[in-house]
């Protein structure tokens, strides 16, 4: 059933979900910004052009993936491991500047430590940068990294939050994904979680059996309890009415 409103609280009434399992760059922390300046960097500092657009196209793609098209989309002369590298140190140079975390974030990862339900961090950021981000949130929030690293086939590849699954013993058809991005929402669909999007840098587009909104401010422990029993709720379809 697709609902267009958040309730009242009525956790007591429903099974919270078994994990909570976050992608990083985009959703829990609005970093994006600082790929697509690390991006524009290399390519203009090689003598390439690095459209808006190409940025755009490479939001949530695994880090490698990313690197080869910048190589030959942006003319960057260097092994794909050096673009990464490059990129990486560019974006945690800025995050040691400033951590933007996504407006409702903290609280959300808060309230669902409190309320005793895990989380993880899946992402497709190297894990010297999703370390970092994990350290500042807030205490106890994360029980366990998947970092980009760390998986042989990273997002749209339902592989990343499987592992997560795994890893924590839980079912994944018995968490909530939050994700922002085409790739990850696809990677967190097919491993089979109640899949909500939020939007950030890139739209997210309605999609059967795909939950939406556009800031986590909106989600608390009745919604996350209510997407994973089943329902699908489209808070931006109230935007669009």
């Amino acid at each position: 059933m697709i609902t267009h409103a958040p309730s009242t609280d009525r956790t007591s009434d429903r099974r919270l979900p078994q994990a909570v399992l976050w992608d990083m760059d985009g959703t829990l922390v609005d970093t994006e910004p600082y790929w697509m300046t690390a991006e524009h960097e290399l390519v203009e500092a090689h003598g390439g052009t690095w459209t808006d657009e190409d940025a755009m196209s490479l939001v949530g793609n695994p880090l490698l993936e990313s690197a080869r098209i910048i190589r030959e989309r942006g003319g960057v002369d260097l092994p794909v491991e050096e673009i990464v590298a490059f990129l990486i140190g560019r974006v945690i140079d800025q995050v040691r500047v400033e951590v933007p975390w996504q407006p409702g974030a903290r609280e959300l990862l808060a309230t669902l430590r409190d309320a005793g339900v895990p989380c993880a961090l899946v992402t497709m950021s190297y894990r010297e940068l999703a370390e970092p981000v994990a350290d500042l949130a807030p205490e106890g929030a994360f029980q366990l990294l998947v970092c980009g690293d760390e998986v042989e086939r990273g997002k749209p590849d339902p592989e990343p939050y499987l592992v997560a699954a795994e890893r924590l013993g839980v079912d994944v058809t018995k968490c909530v994904a939050i994700e922002d991005s085409p790739a990850g929402i696809a990677s967190a669909r097919a491993a089979g979680a109640a899949t909500l999007g939020v939007e950030a840098v890139v739209p997210v587009l309605p999609a059967p059996g795909l939950s939406r909104t556009r800031s986590l401010e909106l989600v608390d422990l009745d919604l996350l309890a209510r997407l994973v029993s089943g329902e699908v709720v489209d808070l931006m379809a109230d935007d669009a009415a």
